[in-house]
């Protein structure tokens, strides 16, 4: 029995996901456009590559096909699981290229900002990425969860599989450390003095 696609809107992830084992595909397309862009998002946070970051999210959502039959309701949530495959398979692929110059990634959208708006916020941007990526993978990982991905401790916890005092810790020498080798340039990147 298919499920009218407007009707998925209120419909759980785990719901879907049921759905999608028995059989839906509107259940399908319904999570795909859910999870799809939040998988890309922190693939693309971690990675810094449009290809490889789409390669990942597309990775992790046919793994999530291919465990929906057995998926089991209320051990987890879906978003928290795909949040854990995303990680785990960008951090895999940063492993593999480890050595390699990472390419700094800005795609400043057309608009209004003016083109120092716009040169301010690549910089401040490449600065952060390039900051984030001389983080320690699991620092990285619980600092992009957290503060850019706005995932609460618990979350990020289950994410990582690891309790949250452990959270904490990485979240708050991820910090410290993005401060450092941030430190000195608050002028250069326009934030001026304070």
């Amino acid at each position: 029995m298919e499920m009218a696609f407007d009707a998925m809107i209120d419909v759980t992830d785990e719901a879907l996901l049921v759905l999608y084992a028995n059989g839906d595909p509107a259940a399908a397309r319904s999570l795909t456009l859910r999870l799809g862009p939040l998988a890309f998002r922190v693939a693309m946070r971690m990675l810094r590559d449009t290809a490889e970051a789409e390669d990942v999210a597309q990775e992790a959502l046919l793994r999530l096909w291919r465990i929906a039959p057995d998926w089991r309701q209320g051990e987890a949530k879906v978003s928290t699981w795909l949040y854990r495959v995303v990680t785990n398979l960008s951090t895999d692929r940063l492993r593999r290229r480890r050595g390699v110059a990472l390419e700094a990634v800005a795609e400043p959208e057309d608009g209004r900002p003016s083109v120092v708006e716009v040169m301010i916020d690549t910089d401040r941007a490449t600065a952060l990425e390039t900051a984030l990526a001389a983080l320690p993978e699991r620092q990285r990982q619980a600092v992009v969860l957290r503060h850019l991905e706005g995932l609460s401790n618990p979350e990020i916890a289950e994410v990582m599989e690891i309790g949250v005092e452990a959270v904490e810790s990485l979240t708050a020498r991820g910090k410290r450390a993005l401060s450092a080798l941030l430190a000195g340039r608050r002028e250069e990147l326009g934030y001026g003095h304070g």
